[in-house]
């Protein structure tokens, strides 16, 4: 109940306790809607400041995520160990079965993947039944080439008395093996004549690539070879798959060892059986290797197949790294034959400039950048176009695998590249486009691009950091 009373000309007023009550909700009311109205004013306003940070360094947000994957895959890049470093390393970090079972079955995996035969995407083979009654051609090629004589130290100068062998000089890689090519028998040997004479190694029954008798007399029986090498124990031997009968009978699949990978490879239990072959590779091992650059050594198989099976029509050169997985005839009859082609050879993947190819080289330690420079200034002194084009192809090659005929003109060029990987860099890349461009009468060639060698080959990459020679 309320009341009111006038006294002494003053007012007072009684409020009830419900109305108290009632003003009391109504002030805690406006109190809290001004809280929240506090609230979303600091929300709002926190909101606006984000976005306004957003806008203004959106960039900075994503370079910086993008920067540290590209650091993170860059760092990755060629830094695949092997899968027994990785099984060594793995096991005396972490002690588990769980992880021995794991690269147990990596390993299977990896052996799967060896006898897993996918069948080509671009590389056009015949039909198999086609492939079984395919004859090997011996035709003559016409050619202003006619004979390659090979400079020995017995072989005497143009012009002088002076035998090779009293020419030496230090600083360079030539040696007894090789010769010693002077820079004006370089410039002649670039000459084509009908009969060429140059240095194609072997210079010297001293200078090293010691070969028994008993597998020189296997090698001059070949007359279509697969071959491939291994030196300083650098990769295992893969099994060619993809062949057929007729064609084991009539192709040699030579592999050449050193005695380091010969070491290495009996450890894991590979041994060379008394009719020296392990599977379908005849193993011929190689002592008295002429060059501590393990590549180098590498590279006289690689280009000189002529000179060790000196009866062969024609040759597919596989990389250690790699698996050959295709018949050898069929390859032979797409790459060559059928395109009337005397040398096959897949261009390079990434770059057509050879001197855009001598930059990444060196950035990847795969030669000295002195050594680089050196080869430069030669080509670029001799006039060598930055992008070489052949028939609107480039010229710049991955050479993991060659498919050619062996002939006097193919002879040669091998002998005029071998020499110049002798003389700069072990680069091969390097070198093929400025010999093709010196020997312009070289010209029916199959630049086939990365597709077909992916088709023709498993790339398994290499194993293990090749040992070099103790000089």
């Amino acid at each position: 109940m309320s009341s009111s009373m006038f006294n002494n000309n003053s007012i007072s007023i009684s409020v009830s306790d419900e109305e108290s009550s009632e003003l009391g909700r109504m002030q805690e009311r406006v109190r809290i809607k001004r809280k929240k109205q506090q609230v979303h004013r600091v929300r709002n306003e926190f909101s606006r400041r984000v976005v306004r940070f957003l806008l203004k360094y959106w960039m900075v947000l994503v370079f910086l995520p993008a920067a540290g994957l590209l650091v993170f895959e860059a760092s990755r890049i060629g830094k695949k160990p092997s899968l027994d470093v990785e099984l060594e390393h793995d096991v005396k970090k972490t002690p588990d079965l769980k992880i021995n079972q794991t690269v147990d079955e990596s390993k299977k995996k990896m052996e799967e993947n060896l006898d897993r035969l996918d069948p080509p995407r671009c590389l056009k083979l015949l039909p198999p039944e086609e492939l079984q009654h395919l004859e090997i051609p011996m035709h003559d090629e016409s050619s202003p080439v006619k004979n390659v004589v090979y400079i020995s130290e017995k072989a005497q100068h143009e012009g002088g008395n002076s035998t090779l062998s009293q020419l030496r000089s230090e600083g360079t890689r030539f040696n007894l093996f090789s010769g010693e090519q002077t820079l004006d028998e370089r410039e002649r040997s670039f000459k084509v004549s009908e009969t060429a004479q140059i240095h194609c190694g072997f210079y010297s029954e001293n200078g090293g690539f010691k070969i028994s008798g008993e597998d020189k007399i296997f090698m001059q029986t070949c007359k279509v070879v697969v071959s491939t090498c291994a030196f300083g124990g650098g990769d295992d031997l893969y099994q060619p798959i993809g062949m057929l009968d007729t064609s084991l009978q009539k192709v040699c699949y030579v592999a050449f060892w050193d005695e380091i990978t010969l070491a290495a490879q009996e450890l894991k239990r590979h041994r060379i059986g008394e009719d020296h072959f392990i599977g379908k590779w005849r193993i011929v091992v190689v002592r008295d290797l002429p060059f501590i650059d393990q590549r180098l050594n590498g590279k006289i198989p690689k280009m000189l197949g002529h000179r060790l099976f000196p009866h062969a029509k024609f040759s597919i050169w596989v990389d250690s790294k790699s698996q050959f997985r295709r018949d050898p005839l069929g390859v032979l009859e797409a790459l060559l034959w059928r395109s009337n082609s005397v040398l096959a050879i897949s261009q390079h993947g990434a770059r057509s400039n050879v001197y855009e190819e001598a930059t990444a080289v060196v950035k990847k330690h795969k030669a000295s950048p002195e050594e680089v420079e050196v080869q430069l200034t030669q080509y670029r002194q001799d006039g060598l176009p930055e992008d070489k084009r052949f028939n609107g192809k480039k010229a710049l090659n991955e050479a993991s695998v060659i498919v050619r005929e062996h002939t006097p003109l193919t002879n040669l060029f091998m002998c005029l590249w071998f020499n110049e990987v002798v003389r700069f860099t072990s680069r091969d890349q390097l070198s093929f486009p400025y010999v093709l461009w010196r020997l312009k009468l070289l010209k029916n060639i199959n630049m086939f691009p990365v597709c077909i060698r992916k088709d023709l080959v498993n790339s398994m990459g290499h194993i293990r950091k090749a040992k070099p020679l103790i000089s």
